[in-house]
C-alpha cells in the first residue's frame, strides 16, 4: 500500500531541524526499500525548510501511522502537524527514475484536497514529462478520493497548480520542492 506523509515544520524549528538530521536520515534509512519519493518543502524564501514529504510503500495504515509519528523530528516538535493519506502510484516509477533528474529548474509539491466527485485520476498527458510523482489522495481503505498530489518540475508556482483540474478542490497548496536523502 502507498502513502504520502507530509510534515509540516513548526515555526522556529530549524535549529531542532538541524540537530536531528542524522537521526531523520538515519530512520528513513530504515524505509528506503519502499521510498517512492522524498525531500524538503521550502517556505517563501526557497532557503527555509516548511516540511518534509515521504512517499511510500507501506504494509497497512497502521505501519504508516507508525512511520508518521515514530520519525525523530516528529518526537522531538520539529513538526506542527502530519498530513497523512492512502495515495496511488499512477506514474508507476520513483523519483530516481524521474528521466529530468534531481536538478534543474524549479520543483514542487502540489497537494488538492478533494471536493464532491473524484478528480484527475489519470496522468495529465500534457504534463506527463514534468510528473515526479503523481497520484491520488485517498481514505485508508482507498474506498474514497480525497484528493490528489504531485511531484513536479514547473517554471513556477502557479504553472504547478494548473496541473489540477481548476474548481474541483477545496483547497489547493504548492510548495517548493527537491529531491531528499542522503547527499
Amino acid at each position: 500500500m502507498e502513502f504520502l506523509c507530509y510534515h509540516r515544520d513548526r515555526r522556529g524549528s530549524l535549529p531542532l531541524r538541524e540537530k536531528l538530521v542524522e537521526e531523520h536520515w538515519s530512520y528513513m534509512d530504515r524505509y528506503a526499500d519502499g521510498m517512492i519519493a522524498r525531500g524538503p518543502t521550502f517556505a517563501e524564501d526557497g532557503e527555509t525548510p516548511s516540511g518534509s514529504v515521504h512517499i511510500l510503500d507501506l504494509p497497512d495504515p497502521a505501519a504508516a501511522r507508525a512511520f508518521a509519528f515514530d520519525e525523530p523530528n516528529y518526537q522531538a516538535g520539529v513538526y506542527r502537524d502530519v498530513l497523512l493519506r492512502r495515495w496511488r502510484n499512477l506514474l508507476g516509477r520513483t523519483m530516481w527514475d524521474f528521466p529530468g533528474g534531481p536538478t534543474g529548474g524549479s520543483r514542487y509539491l502540489v497537494l488538492g484536497f478533494g471536493e464532491g466527485a473524484a478528480a484527475d485520476l489519470t496522468v495529465p498527458l500534457s504534463q506527463q514529462d514534468e510528473l515526479i510523482a503523481y497520484g491520488p489522495l485517498l481514505s485508508d481503505d482507498a474506498a474514497t478520493w480525497l484528493g490528489t498530489a504531485a511531484l513536479l518540475r514547473a517554471p513556477d508556482p502557479e504553472s504547478a497548480r494548473a496541473l489540477l483540474t481548476k474548481d474541483r478542490y477545496a483547497e489547493t497548496e504548492v510548495h517548493d520542492w527537491e529531491f531528499g536523502g542522503r547527499r
